[in-house]
């Protein structure tokens, strides 16, 4: 089996792969690991996958998928994962602000010290205020919903058991969101390196500032299926219980209230002429509705066998 297993999405990085391969290959060498270096190519637009090609001649321990067109970070991690094979999985990023100097270190925290996962932490950046302002605020938003105390959950560098990888699921920005997942899956030993960050040396950045919006959203949606995903009838079925006797309560007052004017010869009026009653119709209207909700999602679980599938059009074994 091997030591180790290098996960590296790409997009449009034909300048820096020779470089990173090449400082990979000399970390691994030094350090006599055995290793493989699995590059998924997220459809990039210049001369990456041809880079690649060519350097795969040059380094029989790289491998490539490369996609049809681009999917993002998340499904290349995806199908990375999916290809690894070794003792412990790496991933970073392919514009050399991730330093290859950090693998020995983070494969001894997984080997000798039995973390689950590592996870990098830039505590020095050279990136922008543009950046480093929203991400401070993304990663204070992250550990308050999900309980997991890292200082910078974005860092691309990070190491983990096979086992750990095995059970992720990644769509849409879910890559921020690893390590919530691997501790809602049972691996709760997780730490954090401080590593050193590079400056970017070529081409410029991926990602722009709607990437934190996108984040957010994705940290409420994976936030709720992890809690409620396997059970939605608890969420909307305790919603609609407690919505439909709500109405219903509201309405037998107001008919209970009428009945007894009418008996002490008071003035009343039409439980129909009351607003309220028109409130309490339409919560026992959404009641059903969010009760019938649960109960389709509880089939749709129950039947449901979906796979994440992404378009690949070309391999390197």
């Amino acid at each position: 089996m091997l030591q180790i297993s290098i996960v590296v999405p790409l997009y449009n990085e034909a300048e820096s792969l020779p470089e990173l391969c090449s400082w990979i290959d000399r970390v691994m060498q030094e350090n006599q690991f055995s290793y493989e270096m699995i590059f998924v190519n997220d459809g990039s637009k210049d001369d990456s996958w041809q880079v690649l090609q060519n350097l795969s001649k040059q380094y029989t321990t790289i491998k490539g998928i490369s996609f049809a067109r681009n999917y993002g970070k998340s499904a290349a991690l995806h199908e990375g994962f999916q290809k690894a094979s070794g003792q412990v999985v790496i991933t970073m990023d392919a514009d050399l602000q991730d330093s290859p100097d950090e693998i020995p270190e983070l494969y001894r925290m997984i080997t000798s010290d039995g973390y689950d996962l590592v996870s990098g932490w830039k505590q020095k950046r050279f990136d922008p205020l543009t950046k480093t302002i929203p991400t401070k605020l993304y990663n204070a938003a992250t550990r308050a919903l999900s309980g997991v105390y890292l200082n910078d959950f974005n860092c691309g560098l990070k190491a983990y058991k096979l086992e750990v990888v095995k059970t992720i699921k990644l769509y849409g920005e879910m890559h921020r969101y690893i390590p919530v997942q691997a501790k809602w899956n049972g691996f709760t030993k997780i730490g954090e390196k401080v590593v050193q960050h590079q400056a970017r040396k070529y081409g410029v950045t991926k990602f722009g500032l709607e990437r934190f919006l996108y984040g957010f959203l994705d940290l409420l949606s994976i936030t709720f299926v992890q809690t409620f995903g396997k059970r939605p009838m608890h969420l909307f079925g305790s919603l609609g219980i407690l919505s439909f006797f709500s109405g219903t309560l509201i309405t037998l007052w107001l008919i209970g209230v009428k009945l007894y004017n009418i008996a002490n010869n008071f003035k009343y009026r039409n439980v129909t002429d009351n607003p309220l009653f028109f409130l309490a119709l339409v919560a026992i209207i959404l009641g059903v509705q969010l009760f019938v909700a649960g109960f389709l999602g509880e089939l749709l679980i129950t039947n449901s066998d979906k796979t994440t599938q992404y378009q690949i059009k070309e391999e390197i074994a």
